[in-house]
């Protein structure tokens, strides 16, 4: 007697073969216990050109093969006749039914009304909202009673994005999840002409950075991006800004002098003594406004109209009165702040690298630079796997960064 294993048909588009994701495929099928039959394979011929597959997969039984396509399905593979995506409703505000379908950071497709709608707001971790034929990726504290949640993975769609093999920028320069062994101005031209490129195509570059950026001499680098017009937003915590002023004012890091690093007489004042002063003007805006800070970071986005978001923590000093202390609404505004960027500088915070992260879509370039290794690994590991992280001393590295910049500016 011939006992007919289940099995299904796959289909797979894309740079399938450059972006490693046949690999990966075949890997997660074999590491489940399951087997593949190659049905059709057109290669594309071009480092444009697109391949299709077209994949027969066969598991023991229906529990490990849905469980195979689960594991698949993020890579992009679907089935060749698509279900209509199942949609229930939310049972009541900021709750969804139990099998939602939770989303990546790729751009996803639900097959609805006979066609396939590509989600808005693309980020990871959220549930997908189907209403009036269009689908937004949406938090859960944001749903409401009755609102049609995608369920299951039936009519879902996942587009990995490819990594051309041919490319001048960072991202094929640095094949690999970080570095901290090629050579450092090669590297900083490579970022440079990333930044250039983005500018001059009128692309955004927001810069997410922490306190080291002072502490390392890194600050006049980056006021002189801002002054320059590279960067288009700064997202931060209260922790950058701080320092920033108090180097401004008073030209120390936490009571350190950034020239020299030596200890300031009675330097660990200057922390205090510089959230007091903002409080007494009212806010970054007016102390510039009033002529007492005028160097820095942050001067630089007042005089530049440079858009930033501080986000509040539990262990802040004062905190800012410029800081957003409610951690919801300083989520909504990050997001707001990075809708529609192009490029994101992670610049020595792990904290808010991971965190911005989470809210970009894969499309979306991030170069992060840390001295510590396990800052780039961990923002990886949790997601984002199309970042690009440099391990070096942020200080030396973003002065070479703008000599690149100044470079290219000066080819033109």
């Amino acid at each position: 007697m011939v006992c007919n294993m289940p099995d299904e048909i796959i289909e797979m588009r894309g740079h399938l073969i450059d972006s490693m994701t046949l690999t990966r495929v075949m890997n997660k099928i074999i590491a489940r216990g399951g087997s593949y039959e190659f049905l059709q394979f057109d290669v594309g011929l071009k480092d444009t050109d697109t391949s299709y597959l077209k994949l027969q997969v066969t598991a023991d039984t229906t529990t490990l093969l849905d469980e195979i396509l689960d594991d698949i399905h993020s890579e992009g593979a679907i089935e060749v006749s698509p279900k209509t995506v199942m949609i229930k409703p939310a049972p009541k505000d900021m709750t969804l039914p139990m099998d939602f379908y939770s989303t990546t950071n790729n751009e996803t497709r639900v097959f609805y009304d006979d066609h396939w709608i590509t989600a808005q707001r693309q980020m990871m971790d959220k549930c997908i909202v189907v209403q009036d034929k269009t689908a937004v990726c949406t938090a859960i504290r944001d749903v409401r009673k009755g609102d049609g949640i995608v369920c299951g993975e039936n009519g879902v769609r996942v587009v990995v994005p490819h990594r051309p093999r041919k490319t001048s920028d960072t991202f094929t320069f640095m094949n690999s999840g970080s570095s901290s062994e090629r050579p450092t101005l090669n590297i900083a031209r490579r970022v440079a002409q990333d930044i250039y490129n983005t500018k001059k195509s009128h692309g955004r570059v927001i810069l997410v950075g922490g306190p080291a950026i002072v502490h390392t001499g890194g600050s006049p680098s980056v006021a002189g991006m801002i002054r320059n017009g590279y960067i288009n937003g700064i997202l931060a915590g209260n922790a950058l800004a701080v320092h920033d002023i108090e180097s401004s004012i008073y030209g120390t890091s936490l009571g350190m002098r950034i020239k020299d690093a030596t200890p300031a007489s009675k330097g660990h004042r200057n922390h205090m003594d510089t959230v007091n002063e903002v409080f007494t003007y009212g806010s970054i805006y007016d102390m510039v406004d009033a002529g007492r800070l005028n160097k820095g970071i942050f001067y630089e986005c007042v005089k530049h109209d440079t858009p930033f978001v501080l986000a509040g923590s539990i262990r802040d000093d004062g905190p800012l009165p410029d800081v957003v202390t409610d951690v919801v609404e300083a989520q909504k505004e990050y997001k707001k702040m990075l809708d529609g960027a192009t490029l994101v500088l992670m610049i020595s915070t792990m904290l808010h690298s991971i965190a911005v992260g989470n809210m970009l879509p894969s499309t979306v370039k991030i170069i992060a630079v840390d001295i510590n290794q396990s800052t780039v690994t961990k923002l990886i590991d949790r997601g984002t796997w199309q970042a690009m992280g440099i391990v070096t001393d942020v200080g030396a590295f973003l002065p070479l960064v703008v000599q690149e910049l100044e470079n290219q500016e000066s080819t033109v």
